[in-house]
């Protein structure tokens, strides 16, 4: 499992690399069917993840391949899920604020999971066995998988800060309901809103930056599945409000349940 979590570490940081050599230039933007944009960063980086994880011979599921039907996936005991650039409309506004997230999928559930920040050169992983999650500020590009594992500093949630309940949203998909959810829980409790782009959400409660995130709005499996498996990983939860169990992948459907994310000490 490490060499399969050392292939997606490698990946994501070569992708980092392309999608900043975008960043840095005059940004073109298409939009595909569904009214989301789609820029030569993700493209550019979806070719080097598939180049690396084709090597692991585990399918890939990511948001910009053509997606393999049901009927041949719902045989996959495992699949890779990948999103090459989570963040697109953070990633043309330029606020820095856009993951590579590529996670493992086995039976329907995230075993193992990497987001990297390229604007920050942060890397967020799970250990091999998903018992864990690390975080690691890439200070050169000439740090070995090893360096990196060795300089990585094990994550925590936390507690409450003085007795108020830090809620995390999205600077681009703060919905009304989302809103309500939220004035709700500012009935009985005090309240700060963190406002994060893409996967950051998850990694902010992973390291005890927030307490919840509530997303009650459209995502797709490739959104949330290196999230989950970090989230996991420290024993915050991942939890499908319909059903109260945690997300699944690889389902006939991509598209997510609306879900919350909390840590283990609420």
């Amino acid at each position: 499992m490490k060499d399969l979590l050392s292939i997606a570490i490698i990946a994501s940081l070569e992708a980092g690399d392309a999608i900043m050599s975008v960043y840095s230039n005059k940004i073109d933007v298409a939009y595909k069917k569904d009214e989301s944009p789609l820029t030569l960063a993700d493209k550019n980086a979806n070719e080097i993840i598939n180049r690396h994880l084709l090597k692991s011979k585990i399918p890939i599921i990511s948001e910009e391949n053509k997606i393999s039907a049901y009927e041949e996936r719902k045989n996959w005991n495992q699949c890779w899920i990948v999103d090459p650039l989570d963040g697109t409309k953070e990633f043309i506004k330029r606020n820095g604020e856009f993951t590579v997230n590529i996670a493992l999928i086995e039976n329907c559930k995230p075993i193992l999971g990497v987001i990297y920040i390229p604007a920050s050169k942060t890397l967020y992983f799970t250990s091999e066995d998903c018992s864990k999650s690390y975080k690691v500020l890439l200070t050169t590009n000439t740090l070995s998988i090893d360096d990196i594992f060795n300089k990585a500093i094990e994550i925590f949630p936390t507690q409450q800060q003085n007795n108020i309940l830090r809620i995390v949203g999205s600077r681009s998909h703060l919905n009304e309901t989302t809103k309500n959810y939220i004035l709700k829980i500012e009935k009985t409790n005090k309240t700060k809103i963190v406002s994060k782009g893409s996967s950051l959400k998850f990694c902010l409660i992973a390291e005890g930056g927030a307490e919840i995130y509530p997303r009650f709005a459209p995502t797709m499996e490739w959104d949330t599945a290196a999230g989950q498996a970090i989230c996991e990983a420290v024993g915050a939860s991942v939890i499908d409000i319909t059903t109260n169990e945690p997300l699944k992948y690889n389902k006939q459907n991509l598209l997510n349940p609306h879900f919350l994310v909390s840590n283990s000490s609420l």
